[in-house]
Protein backbone atom coordinates (compact mmCIF):
# COMPACT_ATOMS: atom_id res chain seq x y z
CA UNK A 1 0.00 0.00 0.00
CA UNK A 2 1.37 3.31 -0.99
CA UNK A 3 2.49 5.55 2.09
CA UNK A 4 -0.23 8.17 1.99
CA UNK A 5 -2.96 5.62 2.59
CA UNK A 6 -1.25 4.94 6.08
CA UNK A 7 -0.65 8.32 6.57
CA UNK A 8 -2.26 10.08 9.54
CA UNK A 9 -3.55 12.76 7.30
CA UNK A 10 -5.21 10.73 5.08
CA UNK A 11 -8.26 11.55 4.47
CA UNK A 12 -7.47 15.20 3.43
CA UNK A 13 -11.29 16.16 3.61
CA UNK A 14 -10.21 19.94 2.79
CA UNK A 15 -11.74 19.76 -0.85
CA UNK A 16 -14.95 17.80 0.09
CA UNK A 17 -16.04 20.63 3.01
CA UNK A 18 -14.81 23.26 1.14
CA UNK A 19 -17.15 22.18 -1.67
CA UNK A 20 -20.33 20.31 0.17
CA UNK A 21 -21.55 22.53 2.54
CA UNK A 22 -23.49 19.69 3.87
CA UNK A 23 -21.28 17.27 4.41
CA UNK A 24 -19.44 18.65 7.16
CA UNK A 25 -21.74 16.78 9.85
CA UNK A 26 -20.83 14.16 8.80
CA UNK A 27 -16.79 14.73 8.48
CA UNK A 28 -16.84 11.81 11.34
CA UNK A 29 -18.48 9.06 9.48
CA UNK A 30 -16.13 9.80 6.69
CA UNK A 31 -12.99 9.38 8.23
CA UNK A 32 -14.17 6.02 10.07
CA UNK A 33 -15.33 4.48 6.41
CA UNK A 34 -11.63 5.44 5.54
CA UNK A 35 -10.61 4.24 8.50
CA UNK A 36 -12.45 0.58 7.40
CA UNK A 37 -11.00 0.86 4.09
CA UNK A 38 -7.52 1.55 4.92
CA UNK A 39 -7.38 -1.57 7.91
CA UNK A 40 -9.01 -4.00 5.41
CA UNK A 41 -6.15 -3.28 2.62
CA UNK A 42 -3.52 -2.94 5.54
CA UNK A 43 -5.20 -7.07 6.69
CA UNK A 44 -5.04 -8.00 2.94
CA UNK A 45 -1.22 -7.22 2.70
CA UNK A 46 -0.15 -8.69 5.81
CA UNK A 47 -1.41 -12.17 5.07
CA UNK A 48 -0.98 -12.11 1.37
CA UNK A 49 1.89 -10.34 1.21
CA UNK A 50 0.46 -7.65 -1.42
CA UNK A 51 -2.37 -6.75 -3.37
CA UNK A 52 -1.09 -7.32 -6.36
CA UNK A 53 -0.21 -10.73 -5.47
CA UNK A 54 -4.15 -11.38 -4.08
CA UNK A 55 -6.24 -10.20 -6.64
CA UNK A 56 -4.07 -12.28 -9.17
CA UNK A 57 -5.52 -15.26 -7.40
CA UNK A 58 -6.92 -16.38 -10.61
CA UNK A 59 -3.34 -17.38 -11.54
CA UNK A 60 -3.51 -20.17 -8.65
CA UNK A 61 -7.48 -21.19 -8.40
CA UNK A 62 -9.20 -23.12 -11.33
CA UNK A 63 -7.10 -25.27 -13.61
CA UNK A 64 -3.22 -23.77 -13.36
CA UNK A 65 -0.96 -25.65 -15.94
CA UNK A 66 2.78 -25.59 -14.90
CA UNK A 67 5.93 -25.35 -16.81
CA UNK A 68 6.06 -29.53 -17.17
CA UNK A 69 2.51 -29.67 -18.06
CA UNK A 70 1.69 -30.66 -14.85
CA UNK A 71 -2.14 -29.32 -13.70
CA UNK A 72 -2.75 -28.12 -10.44
CA UNK A 73 -6.20 -27.38 -9.22
CA UNK A 74 -7.41 -25.47 -6.46
CA UNK A 75 -11.03 -24.46 -4.92
CA UNK A 76 -12.27 -22.79 -2.38
CA UNK A 77 -15.37 -24.59 -0.96
CA UNK A 78 -16.01 -24.39 2.86
CA UNK A 79 -19.14 -26.32 3.10
CA UNK A 80 -18.29 -29.66 1.03
CA UNK A 81 -17.33 -32.48 2.59
CA UNK A 82 -15.61 -33.77 -0.64
CA UNK A 83 -14.86 -32.92 -4.36
CA UNK A 84 -13.72 -34.28 -7.07
CA UNK A 85 -12.92 -33.55 -10.68
CA UNK A 86 -14.85 -35.69 -13.51
CA UNK A 87 -14.91 -34.97 -17.42
CA UNK A 88 -14.29 -35.94 -20.84
CA UNK A 89 -10.56 -37.17 -19.53
CA UNK A 90 -11.59 -39.69 -16.88
CA UNK A 91 -14.86 -40.96 -18.78
CA UNK A 92 -16.75 -39.18 -16.02
CA UNK A 93 -15.89 -41.31 -13.37
CA UNK A 94 -17.72 -39.68 -10.48
CA UNK A 95 -14.70 -40.38 -7.65
CA UNK A 96 -12.11 -41.33 -9.44
CA UNK A 97 -10.25 -37.86 -8.95
CA UNK A 98 -9.98 -36.77 -5.68
CA UNK A 99 -8.95 -33.16 -3.94
CA UNK A 100 -6.92 -33.05 -1.14
CA UNK A 101 -8.72 -30.74 1.94
CA UNK A 102 -6.43 -27.62 2.70
CA UNK A 103 -7.12 -25.20 5.58
CA UNK A 104 -9.84 -22.42 5.43
CA UNK A 105 -12.47 -24.31 3.23
CA UNK A 106 -9.67 -24.78 0.04
CA UNK A 107 -9.15 -28.24 -1.67
CA UNK A 108 -6.47 -29.07 -3.95
CA UNK A 109 -5.69 -31.62 -6.60
CA UNK A 110 -2.44 -32.76 -8.48
CA UNK A 111 -2.18 -34.21 -11.88
CA UNK A 112 1.05 -35.34 -13.23
CA UNK A 113 1.13 -34.80 -17.09
CA UNK A 114 0.83 -38.23 -19.65
CA UNK A 115 3.54 -40.49 -20.77
CA UNK A 116 3.83 -38.33 -23.92
CA UNK A 117 4.11 -34.93 -21.81
CA UNK A 118 1.06 -33.56 -22.98
CA UNK A 119 -1.23 -31.97 -19.85
CA UNK A 120 -3.90 -34.65 -18.53
CA UNK A 121 -6.66 -32.16 -19.35
CA UNK A 122 -6.51 -30.78 -23.02
CA UNK A 123 -7.97 -28.13 -24.56
CA UNK A 124 -11.60 -27.88 -24.72
CA UNK A 125 -12.07 -30.83 -22.53
CA UNK A 126 -15.46 -30.91 -20.79
CA UNK A 127 -15.11 -30.82 -17.16
CA UNK A 128 -17.19 -30.64 -13.87
CA UNK A 129 -16.83 -30.59 -10.34
CA UNK A 130 -18.33 -32.86 -8.20
CA UNK A 131 -19.20 -31.97 -4.65
CA UNK A 132 -20.19 -34.56 -1.60
CA UNK A 133 -22.24 -32.22 0.81
CA UNK A 134 -21.77 -32.59 4.36
CA UNK A 135 -25.60 -34.56 3.93
CA UNK A 136 -24.00 -36.46 1.37
CA UNK A 137 -25.66 -35.45 -1.76
CA UNK A 138 -23.26 -35.01 -5.15
CA UNK A 139 -23.77 -31.84 -6.59
CA UNK A 140 -22.12 -31.69 -10.37
CA UNK A 141 -20.32 -27.53 -10.58
CA UNK A 142 -18.78 -25.52 -12.91
CA UNK A 143 -15.79 -24.24 -11.10
CA UNK A 144 -16.66 -20.61 -10.14
CA UNK A 145 -12.88 -19.73 -11.82
CA UNK A 146 -13.77 -21.56 -15.14
CA UNK A 147 -12.66 -19.25 -17.99
CA UNK A 148 -15.08 -20.94 -20.62
CA UNK A 149 -18.64 -22.37 -20.53
CA UNK A 150 -20.21 -23.68 -23.25
CA UNK A 151 -23.91 -24.67 -24.26
CA UNK A 152 -25.00 -27.53 -26.66
CA UNK A 153 -28.41 -26.66 -28.36
CA UNK A 154 -30.21 -30.07 -26.45
CA UNK A 155 -28.89 -28.63 -23.14
CA UNK A 156 -30.26 -26.44 -20.82
CA UNK A 157 -27.56 -25.76 -18.70
CA UNK A 158 -23.89 -24.14 -19.43
CA UNK A 159 -21.11 -27.18 -19.78
CA UNK A 160 -17.11 -25.96 -18.30
CA UNK A 161 -14.68 -26.27 -21.45
CA UNK A 162 -11.24 -26.41 -20.60
CA UNK A 163 -9.93 -23.20 -22.80
CA UNK A 164 -5.99 -23.76 -23.17
CA UNK A 165 -5.34 -22.77 -26.41
CA UNK A 166 -2.14 -23.98 -27.85
CA UNK A 167 -1.03 -20.59 -29.64
CA UNK A 168 -2.61 -18.06 -27.19
CA UNK A 169 -3.80 -14.89 -28.51
CA UNK A 170 -1.49 -12.49 -28.77
CA UNK A 171 -2.34 -8.60 -28.61
CA UNK A 172 -0.75 -6.36 -31.40
CA UNK A 173 -1.95 -2.65 -29.94
CA UNK A 174 -1.76 -0.85 -27.01
CA UNK A 175 -4.41 0.12 -25.07
CA UNK A 176 -5.17 4.09 -26.45
CA UNK A 177 -4.42 7.09 -23.87
CA UNK A 178 -7.38 7.41 -21.78
CA UNK A 179 -9.85 10.12 -23.32
CA UNK A 180 -9.99 13.48 -21.31
CA UNK A 181 -14.07 13.27 -22.38
CA UNK A 182 -15.81 10.46 -22.67
CA UNK A 183 -18.10 9.55 -25.69
CA UNK A 184 -19.34 6.83 -24.71
CA UNK A 185 -21.49 4.23 -26.53
CA UNK A 186 -23.25 1.26 -24.81
CA UNK A 187 -23.31 -1.64 -26.69
CA UNK A 188 -24.94 -5.22 -27.03
CA UNK A 189 -22.94 -7.84 -29.09
CA UNK A 190 -25.79 -10.38 -29.63
CA UNK A 191 -28.28 -7.35 -30.85
CA UNK A 192 -25.83 -5.55 -33.03
CA UNK A 193 -26.82 -6.81 -36.58
CA UNK A 194 -30.06 -6.43 -38.15
CA UNK A 195 -30.38 -10.24 -38.95
CA UNK A 196 -32.77 -12.52 -37.01
CA UNK A 197 -30.22 -13.87 -35.03
CA UNK A 198 -28.04 -13.55 -32.10
CA UNK A 199 -24.45 -11.69 -33.94
CA UNK A 200 -21.22 -12.55 -33.04
CA UNK A 201 -17.67 -10.80 -31.48
CA UNK A 202 -16.33 -11.21 -35.52
CA UNK A 203 -19.41 -9.23 -36.32
CA UNK A 204 -19.22 -6.41 -34.42
CA UNK A 205 -15.53 -5.71 -34.83
CA UNK A 206 -16.16 -5.87 -39.12
CA UNK A 207 -19.51 -3.82 -39.50
CA UNK A 208 -20.35 -2.23 -35.90
CA UNK A 209 -16.60 -0.57 -34.51
CA UNK A 210 -16.01 1.50 -38.12
CA UNK A 211 -19.39 2.75 -37.49
CA UNK A 212 -18.26 3.87 -33.62
CA UNK A 213 -15.38 5.24 -34.97
CA UNK A 214 -17.25 7.63 -37.72
CA UNK A 215 -19.79 8.61 -35.70
CA UNK A 216 -17.00 10.27 -33.30
CA UNK A 217 -17.13 8.47 -29.93
CA UNK A 218 -14.10 7.05 -28.10
CA UNK A 219 -15.34 4.53 -26.05
CA UNK A 220 -17.38 1.95 -26.32
CA UNK A 221 -18.76 0.06 -22.93
CA UNK A 222 -19.90 -3.35 -23.72
CA UNK A 223 -22.88 -5.13 -22.36
CA UNK A 224 -23.38 -8.88 -21.21
CA UNK A 225 -20.01 -9.82 -22.17
CA UNK A 226 -19.43 -11.95 -18.83
CA UNK A 227 -21.47 -15.68 -19.50
CA UNK A 228 -25.32 -15.38 -18.40
CA UNK A 229 -27.04 -18.56 -19.08
CA UNK A 230 -30.34 -16.35 -19.21
CA UNK A 231 -30.29 -14.29 -22.59
CA UNK A 232 -33.00 -12.21 -21.77
CA UNK A 233 -31.33 -10.82 -18.73
CA UNK A 234 -29.36 -8.52 -21.28
CA UNK A 235 -26.09 -10.05 -19.00
CA UNK A 236 -27.43 -8.63 -15.74
CA UNK A 237 -27.75 -12.37 -13.92
CA UNK A 238 -24.09 -13.53 -14.55
CA UNK A 239 -23.44 -17.23 -14.02
CA UNK A 240 -19.80 -17.25 -14.67
CA UNK A 241 -17.85 -14.43 -13.83
CA UNK A 242 -14.14 -15.27 -15.40
CA UNK A 243 -15.48 -16.52 -18.65
CA UNK A 244 -16.77 -14.55 -22.09
CA UNK A 245 -19.85 -14.83 -22.91
CA UNK A 246 -19.82 -18.00 -25.67
CA UNK A 247 -22.71 -16.91 -27.43
CA UNK A 248 -21.11 -14.94 -29.61
CA UNK A 249 -17.74 -16.35 -30.20
CA UNK A 250 -14.82 -17.57 -28.65
CA UNK A 251 -12.34 -15.70 -26.23
CA UNK A 252 -10.32 -14.87 -28.85
CA UNK A 253 -12.58 -13.11 -30.78
CA UNK A 254 -13.25 -11.05 -28.10
CA UNK A 255 -9.71 -10.39 -27.72
CA UNK A 256 -9.53 -9.38 -31.25
CA UNK A 257 -12.75 -7.65 -31.09
CA UNK A 258 -11.19 -4.98 -28.25
CA UNK A 259 -7.16 -5.04 -29.82
CA UNK A 260 -9.56 -3.77 -33.29
CA UNK A 261 -10.69 -1.23 -30.82
CA UNK A 262 -7.60 0.04 -29.63
CA UNK A 263 -5.56 0.22 -33.16
CA UNK A 264 -8.56 2.91 -33.71
CA UNK A 265 -8.27 4.62 -30.60
CA UNK A 266 -11.43 3.78 -28.85
CA UNK A 267 -11.39 2.49 -25.48
CA UNK A 268 -13.27 -0.44 -23.96
CA UNK A 269 -15.41 -0.42 -20.60
CA UNK A 270 -17.00 -3.24 -19.49
CA UNK A 271 -20.19 -3.40 -17.60
CA UNK A 272 -19.41 -5.34 -14.55
CA UNK A 273 -22.00 -7.01 -12.30
CA UNK A 274 -20.96 -7.49 -8.65
CA UNK A 275 -23.76 -6.04 -7.24
CA UNK A 276 -25.56 -9.57 -7.62
CA UNK A 277 -25.64 -12.92 -8.76
CA UNK A 278 -27.51 -15.82 -11.07
CA UNK A 279 -29.45 -17.92 -8.85
CA UNK A 280 -28.74 -20.38 -10.89
CA UNK A 281 -27.08 -23.90 -9.48
CA UNK A 282 -25.81 -26.22 -11.89
CA UNK A 283 -24.28 -23.34 -13.84
CA UNK A 284 -23.96 -20.59 -11.59
CA UNK A 285 -22.37 -19.46 -7.90
CA UNK A 286 -25.53 -20.41 -6.23
CA UNK A 287 -25.02 -23.24 -3.55
CA UNK A 288 -22.09 -23.74 -4.58
CA UNK A 289 -20.72 -25.87 -1.94
CA UNK A 290 -24.40 -27.22 -1.17
CA UNK A 291 -24.65 -24.36 1.49
CA UNK A 292 -26.56 -21.02 0.72
CA UNK A 293 -23.49 -19.06 2.16
CA UNK A 294 -20.69 -19.74 0.20
CA UNK A 295 -20.32 -16.71 -2.00
CA UNK A 296 -23.47 -14.98 -0.89
CA UNK A 297 -25.25 -13.88 2.27
CA UNK A 298 -27.23 -16.89 3.78
CA UNK A 299 -30.96 -16.33 4.46
CA UNK A 300 -32.74 -13.60 3.26
CA UNK A 301 -30.48 -10.97 3.06
CA UNK A 302 -28.46 -13.32 0.34
CA UNK A 303 -31.28 -12.83 -2.28
CA UNK A 304 -32.98 -9.53 -3.84
CA UNK A 305 -36.92 -9.42 -3.55
CA UNK A 306 -37.16 -8.56 -6.62
CA UNK A 307 -34.80 -9.57 -9.08
CA UNK A 308 -34.75 -13.04 -7.67
CA UNK A 309 -30.48 -12.74 -7.97
CA UNK A 310 -27.93 -13.39 -5.02
CA UNK A 311 -26.39 -11.51 -3.22
CA UNK A 312 -22.36 -11.18 -2.18
CA UNK A 313 -20.83 -11.26 1.36
CA UNK A 314 -18.48 -8.42 0.41
CA UNK A 315 -17.11 -9.51 4.07
CA UNK A 316 -16.28 -12.65 3.07
CA UNK A 317 -12.07 -12.66 2.82
CA UNK A 318 -12.60 -15.48 -0.62
CA UNK A 319 -15.20 -13.38 -1.74
CA UNK A 320 -13.87 -10.26 -2.03
CA UNK A 321 -10.31 -12.48 -3.29
CA UNK A 322 -12.99 -13.72 -5.95
CA UNK A 323 -14.37 -10.41 -7.20
CA UNK A 324 -10.92 -8.49 -6.87
CA UNK A 325 -9.28 -10.49 -8.82
CA UNK A 326 -12.18 -10.75 -11.32
CA UNK A 327 -11.51 -7.63 -11.58
CA UNK A 328 -7.89 -8.10 -12.60
CA UNK A 329 -8.58 -11.08 -15.22
CA UNK A 330 -10.44 -8.79 -17.48
CA UNK A 331 -8.00 -6.03 -17.21
CA UNK A 332 -5.31 -8.51 -17.54
CA UNK A 333 -6.44 -11.07 -20.43
CA UNK A 334 -8.88 -9.25 -22.21
CA UNK A 335 -7.40 -5.97 -22.32
CA UNK A 336 -10.20 -3.74 -21.22
CA UNK A 337 -9.73 -0.08 -20.44
CA UNK A 338 -12.38 0.07 -17.42
CA UNK A 339 -15.55 -0.82 -15.95
CA UNK A 340 -18.98 0.07 -15.52
CA UNK A 341 -20.01 -1.27 -12.33
CA UNK A 342 -23.65 -2.15 -12.58
CA UNK A 343 -26.22 -1.59 -9.87
CA UNK A 344 -23.93 0.53 -7.51
CA UNK A 345 -27.43 1.48 -5.81
CA UNK A 346 -28.22 -1.85 -4.99
CA UNK A 347 -24.73 -2.59 -3.00
CA UNK A 348 -23.91 0.68 -1.05
CA UNK A 349 -27.68 0.07 0.96
CA UNK A 350 -29.04 -2.70 2.86
CA UNK A 351 -32.87 -1.68 1.42
CA UNK A 352 -30.86 -2.10 -2.04
CA UNK A 353 -33.31 1.01 -3.29
CA UNK A 354 -36.75 -1.08 -3.37
CA UNK A 355 -38.94 1.40 -2.07
CA UNK A 356 -36.64 4.16 -1.34
CA UNK A 357 -37.05 7.95 -3.27
CA UNK A 358 -34.02 9.42 -2.41
CA UNK A 359 -34.63 13.00 -1.74
CA UNK A 360 -31.03 14.17 -1.02
CA UNK A 361 -31.41 14.87 2.59
CA UNK A 362 -27.81 13.35 3.87
CA UNK A 363 -28.82 11.17 6.47
CA UNK A 364 -29.99 8.94 3.79
CA UNK A 365 -26.10 8.59 2.65
CA UNK A 366 -25.29 7.56 6.51
CA UNK A 367 -26.16 4.98 8.76
CA UNK A 368 -27.42 2.01 9.45
CA UNK A 369 -28.79 1.04 5.88
CA UNK A 370 -25.42 1.51 4.21
CA UNK A 371 -23.36 -1.55 3.70
CA UNK A 372 -20.39 -0.59 4.60
CA UNK A 373 -18.70 -4.10 3.77
CA UNK A 374 -20.09 -3.53 0.59
CA UNK A 375 -18.95 0.10 0.33
CA UNK A 376 -15.39 -0.61 1.69
CA UNK A 377 -15.17 -3.17 -1.35
CA UNK A 378 -16.40 -0.54 -3.93
CA UNK A 379 -13.46 1.39 -2.33
CA UNK A 380 -10.26 -1.19 -2.48
CA UNK A 381 -11.52 -2.15 -6.27
CA UNK A 382 -11.20 1.51 -7.41
CA UNK A 383 -8.18 2.38 -5.24
CA UNK A 384 -6.26 -1.51 -6.75
CA UNK A 385 -7.79 -0.29 -10.14
CA UNK A 386 -6.18 3.04 -10.01
CA UNK A 387 -2.97 2.04 -8.43
CA UNK A 388 -2.01 -0.34 -11.12
CA UNK A 389 -3.35 0.92 -14.17
CA UNK A 390 -3.67 4.63 -13.74
CA UNK A 391 -5.62 5.15 -17.00
CA UNK A 392 -8.07 2.68 -15.91
CA UNK A 393 -11.60 4.35 -16.32
CA UNK A 394 -14.51 2.98 -13.59
CA UNK A 395 -18.11 4.31 -13.68
CA UNK A 396 -20.55 3.98 -11.22
CA UNK A 397 -24.01 3.36 -12.08
CA UNK A 398 -25.93 4.98 -9.20
CA UNK A 399 -29.06 6.55 -8.94
CA UNK A 400 -29.02 7.67 -5.04
CA UNK A 401 -26.34 10.54 -5.52
CA UNK A 402 -24.29 9.19 -2.76
CA UNK A 403 -21.90 12.25 -1.82
CA UNK A 404 -18.29 11.85 -2.64
CA UNK A 405 -19.07 8.35 -5.35
CA UNK A 406 -16.58 10.41 -7.76
CA UNK A 407 -13.95 11.98 -5.04
CA UNK A 408 -10.58 10.37 -4.53
CA UNK A 409 -10.61 7.84 -1.77
CA UNK A 410 -8.03 9.97 -0.30
CA UNK A 411 -10.21 12.87 0.05
CA UNK A 412 -13.02 11.00 1.61
CA UNK A 413 -14.72 9.69 -1.76
CA UNK A 414 -15.20 6.12 -2.97
CA UNK A 415 -12.94 6.82 -6.08
CA UNK A 416 -15.13 6.74 -9.02
CA UNK A 417 -14.22 8.32 -12.06
CA UNK A 418 -17.60 9.11 -13.19
CA UNK A 419 -21.09 8.59 -12.20
CA UNK A 420 -23.96 6.80 -14.55
CA UNK A 421 -27.15 8.44 -12.97
CA UNK A 422 -29.83 6.36 -14.51
CA UNK A 423 -32.66 8.10 -13.31
CA UNK A 424 -31.90 10.62 -16.36
CA UNK A 425 -31.84 8.68 -19.34
CA UNK A 426 -34.54 6.55 -17.55
CA UNK A 427 -36.66 9.94 -17.50
CA UNK A 428 -36.21 10.57 -21.29
CA UNK A 429 -37.62 7.06 -21.42
CA UNK A 430 -40.34 7.86 -19.68
CA UNK A 431 -41.13 10.91 -21.78
CA UNK A 432 -39.91 9.45 -25.70
CA UNK A 433 -42.86 6.78 -24.92
CA UNK A 434 -45.63 9.10 -24.19
CA UNK A 435 -44.72 10.74 -27.38
CA UNK A 436 -45.05 7.69 -29.19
Amino acid sequence: MSDSSTDESFPNLTAFLQTDSYIGQYEGELRRRYKRFSERLAQLEEAEGAFDYFTLSYQSFGIQRRSDNSLVLREWAPGAEAVFLTGDFNSWGKESHPFTQKEYGKWELYLSPKVDKSPAIKHLTKLKLVVLTKTGEYLFRISPWAKHVTKTLDSVTYDWTHWDPPQPYQFQHPRPPRPSSLRIYEAHVGISSPEEKIASYKNFTREVLPRIKDLGYNCVQLMAIMEHAYYASFGYQVTNFFAASSRFGTPDDLKHLIDTAHSMGIVVLLDMVHSHASSNTEDGLNYFDGTDSCFFHGGSRGTHSLWGSRLFNYSSWEVVRFLLSNLRWWMEEYHFDGFRFDAVTSMLYHHHGIGTSFSGNYSEYFGIQVDEDALVYLMLANYILHKLYPQCITVAEDVSGMPGLCRSIEEGGLGFDYRLTMAVPDKWIQVSFRLL
